[in-house]
């Protein structure tokens, strides 16, 4: 099932998306669904008998403007080289244990809003599938992970390579204003599958990046599991999974992003989060 928060006039609304109509969850008695109310199979069952059986009101996609399924994440935790091919791409050994950095929550912004290049800096793409915790997480086991994982979401994170390599760790580079573009849609249920399904990233119309998730060193039930073992996740934090070969900066030539381009970013099941790219 694709959740989706939008615009309708001026208030944040969230809506279930079938196609390209959205039913509207304001009309629910009990209000919106939190994060946490993702999590309960038995809750997404009956919110699909209302969908399917015309009980909320809808509108069409093309009236709203679809914004960030998470705006405001307690914490961004990323997986670094966590696709095979992409550590084949820089020759680096496969890691023994998930490699984890941070990008600042203030990187968040919707679909189709723009990727701020900042001035003098190089910028790279990066398709990953993003797991949005759903209630709070310690110390999980690898079969309890899908009972914590309010759904599934596009993250591009983008990436300031200047800034990355002469800071010598991630954080800088990772974490200017708009590097976390995400959607369009967050995905719920257990009928979704998050290691098997194709990623890909297109630069004006270029593909740049396609892969599959089954490409994964550790699939999401091992690394949720491993991050929950070393802190505590709560609802609405985002874990980035990684991001597939085919990145700009290990490209021969090198080929980051410029002003003027648009990204973007598809995975299967999910949809394409599209962002432009513009000047500061």
């Amino acid at each position: 099932m694709q959740f989706v928060r939008y615009n309708s006039d001026s208030t944040p609304t969230i809506g279930v998306k079938e196609g390209t109509r959205i039913h509207s969850l304001a009309d629910l008695p009990a209000g919106e669904p939190s994060y946490e109310d993702l999590t309960n199979q038995r809750y997404l069952d009956q919110l699909r008998d209302k969908v399917q059986n015309g009980a909320l009101s809808q509108c069409d996609e093309e009236d709203v403007n679809l914004l960030a399924p998470v705006p405001r994440p307690g914490k961004i935790i990323c997986a670094g080289l966590n696709y095979r091919d992409h550590a084949h791409e820089q020759d680096e050994e496969i890691p023994e244990n998930p490699i984890l950095f941070s990008k600042a929550p203030t990187t968040v912004t919707n679909p189709s809003s723009p990727i701020v290049h900042p001035d003098g800096e190089k910028v790279d793409y990066e398709v990953e599938l993003a797991v949005v915790i759903g209630r709070t997480a310690k110390d999980l086991n690898q079969d309890e992970v899908d009972d914590y994982v309010a759904g599934y979401t596009i993250l591009n994170d983008v990436s300031g390579r200047d800034a990355q390599f002469s800071d010598g760790q991630f954080f800088r580079g990772k974490s200017y204003d708009t590097f976390s573009p995400m959607g369009p849609t967050l995905v719920a249920g257990n009928e979704y599958n998050p290691n098997a399904v194709d990623v890909a990233l297109r630069v004006d119309d270029e593909m740049k990046q396609s892969s599959n998730t089954s490409q994964f060193i550790f699939d999401v039930p091992e690394l949720v599991t491993y991050i929950s073992q070393n802190m505590t996740l709560r609802s609405g934090d985002i874990i980035s999974t990684g991001t597939p070969g085919g990145v700009g900066i290990f490209r021969d030539p090198v080929d980051l992003l410029k002003p003027g381009q648009t990204c973007e970013a598809e995975i299967e099941g999910i949809g394409t989060l599209t962002n432009p790219v513009v000047e500061e």
